[in-house]
């Protein structure tokens, strides 16, 4: 139930986003400041506040969500062949599923659920699964999606080095070398963090201003996808992480990584490299629409 009271809240604001979204106090360029806005600076210090505080994660399971991260992404990278094969998408299209399966949304809503369910402490883990997600989507991404798109596939790794990525090693050394931070700059960071989640929900909700729901919920393969993807994937991986992982916040963070919706980058990377734009900004609405009774249906069925 806390579940379905966290994703209710974030719900709402996603609604307060999209009224803000209709009546153009969201305009489409204000949208793409506020993405800016939360991805280059409220995220990064929701990062780094995880560990300002004194935090009880031993290195050890540190260690371990490393290891799960790396192999969440194996596995989302194995399935990403197939899918698009069962659903048979046409060739054109199949860079932009496989895309849209292994990103998730972990900085929008991944981040502030978590903090939700668990604390900000638990971000730590969070920020584990940011590293390969940022390295991959820079990389991979953008392979899979010009080489599919028709273009020559190339690695691009000019972008691996973001503020997300700094935030993430910045917390980390903070974290290993216990290192104390003036308390001045330590509520400064606290409070931009405090902005992240209902900022992200916001701009989320106003993306959906502009969506034909209609059409969308029309396309059959992008639904199906978007269940596979939302459902049938994190319940999979959850029993699988059981088999090791024994922990319950730990296996409870991995469900929330696998059942965030499309990360909102795939459309971004889509747009500059070739993908398909349009499939892919339904599939981040569609998934981000569904995602709210999905996470909280999975969270109940699974007893967590």
């Amino acid at each position: 139930m806390i579940m379905l009271k966290q994703m209710t809240i974030l719900f709402l604001i996603m609604m307060v986003g999209l009224y803000a979204g209709k009546t153009n106090i969201i305009t489409e360029e204000a949208s793409k400041k506020l993405s800016s806005l939360v991805v280059n600076i409220a995220n990064p210090c929701f990062v780094v506040c995880s560990v300002l505080g004194d935090t009880h994660i031993a290195g050890e399971k540190l260690v371990l969500m490393a290891l799960a991260a790396v192999g969440v992404y194996i596995c989302l990278i194995v399935l990403a062949v197939f899918v698009p094969l069962l659903l048979k998408v046409p060739v054109n299209v199949r860079g932009t599923y496989k895309v849209m399966l292994v990103f998730n949304n972990i900085g929008f809503m991944g981040f502030p659920i978590v903090s939700g369910l668990y604390g900000s402490e638990m971000l730590l883990y969070v920020a584990v699964f940011m590293l390969p997600y940022n390295i991959l989507i820079y990389t991979y991404g953008i392979y899979v999606m010009r080489k599919d798109g028709g273009e020559n596939g190339k690695m691009n790794v000019s972008g691996l080095l973001n503020p997300g990525v700094i935030a993430v090693l910045a917390a980390f050394v903070i974290y290993i070398f216990q290192l104390h931070i003036p308390e001045v700059i330590a509520e400064s960071i606290t409070m931009i963090s405090n902005v992240t989640a209902p900022l992200s929900m916001m701009v989320i909700g106003a993306s959906f201003a502009g969506a034909d729901f209609k059409k969308m919920f029309a396309d059959g393969k992008l639904l199906v996808f978007s269940l596979l993807k939302l459902l049938v994937i994190p319940a999979a991986g959850y029993f699988l992480v059981r088999l090791w992982i024994h922990d319950p916040v730990m296996q409870g963070i991995i469900l929330v990584m696998l059942g965030t919706p499309v990360g909102s980058m795939v459309a971004m990377i889509a747009s500059e490299y070739g993908g398909d734009v349009e499939l892919a900004t339904k599939g981040v609405t569609l998934t981000s629409l569904l995602s709210v009774g999905t996470l909280s249906l999975l969270f109940v069925v699974l007893h967590i």
